[in-house]
């Protein structure tokens, strides 16, 4: 019993309920706080210890932390099941760099991974919107306003509707995990 606070990134919102909730049924004493923010706030509550643990994909290099992996987390291409780049394969980045790109805000982690991926390969993405919700990118593919990388779980309601497509690009999915932490010593 007790009070336990979570900080998780705004992605996790697909799973991290589904997990809780066994937790908090077998835990009925224990008083739940959970909040959902970007990558960038998550480092600021763990840097002031607000919370007890933090759920993210890309572990802090500047803060000693224990960690455990909870889930792999791939990052994928999306576009309109019509879109005329989903019936092709081993899609090259420097293609998909063409499209026009609907971005995750500056401070996400998976804005970050793509930044990184595509300067790895030399490729300059063509960012035509930033929007700070996995759920207005969706929406925003959907308006035909261009493609985008999320987690694969960001598709978790909509995997069977036929609305999306996950594209076939080299060098994607880009293969990460999601991960517990807290400081060292808590």
């Amino acid at each position: 019993q007790g009070q336990l606070k979570l900080s998780a990134v705004s992605t996790t919102k697909y799973f991290v309920p589904l997990i809780i909730g066994p937790f908090c049924q077998k835990y009925p004493g224990v008083e739940l706080s959970l909040r959902f923010t970007n990558h960038e706030r998550i480092l600021q509550y763990l840097t002031d210890n607000q919370d007890d643990l933090y759920i993210l994909s890309q572990l802090p290099s500047t803060i000693d932390v224990a960690y455990h992996q909870i889930l792999e987390n791939p990052l994928v291409a999306i576009a309109p099941s019509d879109h005329p780049l989903a019936k092709e394969t081993k899609i090259p980045l420097k293609r998909l760099a063409e499209e026009p790109f609907i971005m995750r805000e500056p401070g996400s982690g998976t804005r970050q991974a793509l930044e990184e991926l595509f300067h790895k390969h030399q490729a300059e993405l063509k960012a035509r919107l930033e929007l700070g919700s996995n759920e207005a990118i969706k929406q925003a593919i959907l308006g035909g306003l261009g493609v985008s990388v999320l987690s694969k779980h960001t598709l978790t309601l909509e995997k069977d509707t036929g609305l999306f497509a996950i594209l076939d690009v080299e060098d994607l999915p880009i293969q990460r995990n999601w991960y517990a932490i807290y400081p060292v010593g808590k």
